[in-house]
């Protein structure tokens, strides 16, 4: 009976286990036979197969037939749809330190002109507006977007669609809006909110993205006040599957956020709730970020999100979202969410630790606890903790030593790295049955468990002072001391009642131990091994009265190790794995020299057949080169045949002295389809005055217009088609300026003069870097600009416009 039984108790433990991640979010899609008045992922997917048919970065071809497409979509839904574009112009920043002090400065200018679609639904009410928010533009890298953010438009429009099916007239206005440029810079954003009057009347965003292409979506608040109201609204609201919780808000904005929401909170102080999915997030701006591998479920979750809460905050008093007090917030199974004020969270710390103290003078009094079975747990769970967490470390390392190709996938998580998971979980798991049996021998169960307990007392007493969003932690705890208090009392305590006590922690931390390496990098692991560790202490009040202790260590071992075999079986690259890759044609048309680049550290077939078995390093032939967001540059270059390739024309528009000093104006012109411009000029020049296609650069606070303080960039320009770009400024300094530019287009595999071959199936461009493209390099000074306007006037500058 009683084997039966501790048999019952660890069924039930799995169960709560499985159960704790398959209420996240809903199961399956739904069809097109789903009501008119109800979200259905088949109608949404009919927009979004048309949406990511190709990649449609800004600017392109693609990008221009997805804008057209989308107009229409809205027109057939009755709405009066208009667009917005503009020059949007903002300043690069670099963090420098000068002595003990960390502060930023400018880096030079980044500018694009953005097209944003945008429809208003007018309300029965006059008071502020809904903002239904996503982005249309993919990832440059070749990215059909069917995820980012093709995701979050098509969850919009079918839930708008649904909405207008009730025949509901709402109070608000509804301000639908899908961004562009917004993989850039957050370009379209800006744009809306610092010049669009409807952004004055807009109250609270709903934004609907993507880092990945499965898993539940996350919600997260973005606002510059508490998040009391907000909070309470979105209960209110009542989604179905809420997955949120204020750890991920505390974090969040301690990190350098980087969404269109941030803009809206930044600039206009206007309140947002933010929707993600992370899961799957090797898709995440690659090839492969298509319909076929988007989660149908994970679609289904945003649905589910957004037509609720566009039913209630339709209605809702958007007048009253700000509030001055923040809530602790978690989602948890049954009662879909908890949340309570921040100034609970130390009067539950002081009541768990007063509790605590009453149980362990019990414990001991009942003869339950003593000083050697409270040494052994605290021995038990400091080793538990320290090997798990240094096998988790030393063992991610070991692997990628084992599997470098793991270095090319520049995202964080790994086409195998749910498998690694369960590995390291699992040794973790068998790691702390092994140590507790061995320290716990011959111990009562109520002596091992103060340590653990203890830990996670601690725990939250840092948690009170430094990361209050995770207040959340303390319940799982009163569960344990409840379990503690059951521990004294019965001598034979029902385990099944005690697995029902360890639900809050198994409900709670179980998808935070997966969650870490999936939003943080596999190289993250060793937090899962550690929160292992963390749960299973708290998970001990039923672990502790198995007598097969043994078995389950070997059972969790043998079966870690499956899980890594599954993990090497899947290490290579396939058609669904595919290896990224690199490769660019880099003339220098001041040298008269071509390379072959490459960003990879470890070349294969496909880019040693331009680069050869024994590339050189690129810095030897190429001074600089764009970054990447993972801070990669350029790896390996090699000679490669010149090509006719149209350079550039710059033309001199002005040059002129006047009281301030020169004025000059150049305009450089493509000859070619052009994605980008950079711009470099030398970092001791100053200007007083700096346009670009007439927007004038802010001015530092020593009264000049230079950005390029802490590198030679001066401007990233995202070129339009038939686009040219002026520079116009005013250099009190320096009369023979020297600029550089670098144009990139991403014709390379398609240009006529290029016989490229095609990648292989099982290898794709590598994101997050300038690939697949033909750059140029082109520097001139202006005395080369003078003297070419002369040669073509046949008049000096100075006889021209005379020299004052």
């Amino acid at each position: 009976m009683k084997q039966l039984t501790a048999l019952a108790s660890f069924l039930l433990i799995l169960g709560l286990i499985y159960f704790s991640f398959s209420s996240l979010m809903p199961s399956g899609g739904t069809s097109e036979d789903t009501p008119e008045t109800e979200f259905s992922t088949a109608r949404a997917l009919t927009i979004l197969k048309e949406i990511s048919k190709a990649p449609h970065y800004h600017a392109n071809e693609e990008h221009t037939r997805v804008r057209e497409f989308l107009v229409a979509e809205m027109q057939k839904m009755g709405l009066e749809v208009e667009t917005q574009k503009g020059y949007v112009l903002s300043p690069y920043w670099s963090t420098v330190k000068e002595g003990d002090s960390v502060h930023s400065i400018p880096a030079g200018y980044h500018m694009d002109q953005p097209a944003n679609i945008m429809a208003r639904i007018k309300g029965s009410g006059d008071g502020k507006a809904l903002v239904l928010l996503s982005h249309y533009d993919s990832a440059k890298v070749p990215s059909p977007g069917a995820s980012d953010a093709g995701s979050g438009v098509v969850t919009i429009l079918e839930s708008l669609r649904a909405y207008q099916a009730s025949g509901k007239t709402p109070v608000n206005d509804i301000i639908i809006l899908f961004t562009d440029a917004e993989e850039i810079g957050l370009d379209g954003a800006s744009l809306f909110v610092n010049e669009h009057p409807w952004a004055k009347d807009a109250a609270l965003v709903l934004n609907f993205e993507a880092r990945g292409s499965g898993g539940p979506s996350n919600m997260i608040l973005e606002t510059n006040g508490g998040n009391e109201n907000l909070v309470k609204a979105f209960v209110e609201a009542n989604p179905e599957y809420p997955v949120a919780s204020s750890l991920m808000y505390s974090i969040y904005k301690m990190l350098p956020n980087d969404t269109d929401s941030t803009v809206f909170r930044e600039d206009g102080d206007i309140d947002s709730f933010f929707f993600a999915f992370i899961d799957d997030h090797f898709d995440y701006h690659t090839a492969n970020d298509t319909v076929e591998n988007l989660d149908l479920e994970t679609l289904q979750h945003q649905g589910s999100y957004l037509l609720p809460l566009l039913h209630y905050f339709a209605d809702a008093d958007l007048e009253n979202l700000k509030a001055s007090e923040d809530h602790v917030y978690v989602n948890f199974p049954l009662f879909k969410m908890i949340h309570y004020p921040f100034s609970w969270i130390l009067p539950m710390l002081i009541v768990a630790i007063l509790l605590f103290l009453l149980l362990l003078f019990f414990g001991i009094k009942q003869g339950e606890m003593n000083g050697k079975s409270i040494a052994r747990g605290f021995a038990a769970t400091f080793l538990s903790l320290v090997v798990c967490g240094l096998v988790g470390y030393f063992g991610w390392e070991l692997i990628v030593y084992l599997y470098p190709e793991y270095n090319e996938i520049q995202h964080g998580f790994k086409y195998n790295g749910h498998s690694y998971i369960a590995f390291f979980v699992l040794i973790s798991i068998s790691i702390s049955f092994w140590i507790f049996r061995r320290f716990g021998k011959g111990q009562k169960v109520a002596g091992m468990l103060v340590a653990p307990i203890f830990i996670w007392i601690l725990l939250n007493v840092v948690v009170s002072v430094f990361l209050k969003g995770a207040g959340y932690f303390i319940i799982p705890v009163f569960f344990a001391l409840i379990s503690l208090w059951v521990v004294i009392r019965q001598e034979k305590p029902n385990l099944l009642l005690l697995a029902l006590l360890a639900a809050p922690a198994i409900f709670l931390f179980a998808p935070l131990v997966q969650f870490f390496p999936v939003g943080l990098g596999s190289d993250h692991v060793f937090i899962s091994s550690v929160f292992t560790v963390l749960l299973f202490g708290l998970v001990y009040t039923v672990f502790g009265y198995y007598s097969s202790k043994r078995l389950i260590a070997i059972i969790c071992l043998l079966v870690g190790i499956g899980y890594f075999i599954q993990a090497h079986n899947r290490s290579d690259f396939t058609e669904e794995r595919q290896k990224p890759n690199s490769l660019v044609y880099y003339h220098n048309s001041d040298k008269g020299a071509a390379y072959w680049v490459t960003y990879d550290k470890i070349l294969d077939d496909w880019t040693r057949g331009y680069l050869g078995e024994d590339p050189e390093p690129a810095s030897k032939h190429i001074e600089s080169a764009a970054g990447s967001k993972y801070n990669t540059s350029f790896r390996y270059a090699a000679e490669a045949p010149l090509k006719d390739i149209a350079p550039f024309e710059v033309r001199l528009d002005k040059d002129s002295l006047t009281t301030d000093g020169r004025e000059i104006s150049f305009t450089i012109v493509p000859k070619r389809e052009v994605t980008e411009l950079f711009i470099y000029s030398d970092t001791t020049n100053t200007y007083s005055k700096l346009s670009f296609n007439g927007n004038e650069g802010p001015m530092d606070e020593k009264g000049n217009a230079h950005a390029n303080i802490a590198n030679k960039r001066l401007l990233r320009y995202y070129l339009g088609k038939g686009d040219s770009l002026n520079i116009s400024l005013t250099s009190p300094g320096k009369d023979n300026l020297e600029f550089t530019v670098l144009e990139y287009s991403y014709d390379l595999l398609s240009h006529p003069q290029f016989t490229i071959n095609q990648r292989p199936r099982h290898m794709m461009p590598k994101p997050f870097i300038n690939t697949d493209a033909i750059v140029v390099k082109r520097s001139f000074t202006l005395d080369e600009l003078r003297k070419q306007k002369q040669d073509t006037l046949g008049y000096t500058v100075e006889e021209l416009i005379g020299n004052e």
